[in-house]
């Protein structure tokens, strides 16, 4: 049997950081519960483990860990572990009766496992009726569909405690939010200075969707009714809000369209 070794806390604890930077890459220490095992912390890789290991990005390198220790040691309200280019692994702890916060993912899966605690989950797309509610406890997992809202809310007596994982990533590299009013302050004050709408600015959705307006002006010069290029073009602009790159989204309405699955862009086409 092993006997896990003593876990330092996290070193700044509320309210220090309550006005603190928008995002703080921190360190926080871990110590990996195996002896004799390493983790070096360039690539995750374990060389001679008697020395302690940090809690920090470590994307996108190659990476083993302990999930289940590394989230029941983490300390902070989040703290992101991994980050890609097409997933992102946070941990998390909920302190006793406080909840993650209402929030929804436009365009990101969240997958969630519970090692610690128990609580409530909540979903529905629509943010006034979350009409799907699970009892969830450790071992629990909680799959988030993209564009769902939804909120898990600490029910126990002990922090409970999480890792997330995002698909695409949903916060910057290196994100460590102490705090539940922290991680509010952050994104509140990350929206303000890059007046970012679903991870874009307004000039890069400008950028982003060049391809449908290009399309659009080819249709105005062919002499399509307006009705029609208006009912094509913003039914593109709805599906990539829900996140369709604008060639799929294109692609999606024209075979509507020419398949007949919509009748009224038919009948609009031939006005």
């Amino acid at each position: 049997m092993y006997n896990f070794p003593y876990v330092y806390p996290w070193p700044h604890q509320y309210p220090y950081y309550t006005n603190g930077p928008l995002y703080q890459h921190e360190r926080q220490p871990v110590y990996w519960p195996y002896p004799n095992e390493y983790a070096n912390n360039s690539n995750g890789f374990c060389s001679n483990c008697s020395a302690p290991i940090y809690l920090t990005d470590y994307g996108p390198n190659p990476f083993v860990i302990n999930i289940n220790e590394a989230t029941k040691q983490n300390n902070t309200f989040s703290t992101a572990l991994w980050t890609g280019e097409h997933l992102q692994v946070t941990l998390m702890r909920i302190e006793v009766g406080e909840d993650i916060g209402l929030e929804m993912h436009p365009d990101v899966d969240q997958f969630i496992r519970i090692e610690q605690g128990q609580g409530i989950t909540q979903m529905g797309e629509d943010k006034n009726n979350l009409n799907f509610e699970r009892n969830v406890y450790d071992d629990s997992a909680i799959v988030i569909p993209a564009g769902m809202w939804h909120n898990l809310t600490n029910t126990g007596i002990v922090p409970l405690k999480l890792y997330s994982i995002y698909a695409p990533p949903n916060h910057p590299f290196g994100t460590v939010h102490v705090t539940k009013a922290d991680a509010t302050a952050s994104e509140e004050n990350h929206y303000k200075e890059n007046t970012s709408i679903f991870g874009k600015t307004p000039d890069e959705w400008v950028r982003h969707t060049e391809f449908l307006v290009e399309e659009g002006l080819e249709d105005v010069e062919r002499g399509i009714n307006a009705t029609h290029i208006l009912q094509e073009f913003i039914l593109m602009g709805v599906l990539v809000g829900k996140g369709y790159s604008p060639e799929r989204a294109y692609e999606t309405v024209e075979e509507w369209e020419r398949t007949g699955e919509s009748k009224l862009l038919q009948q609009s086409k031939n006005m």
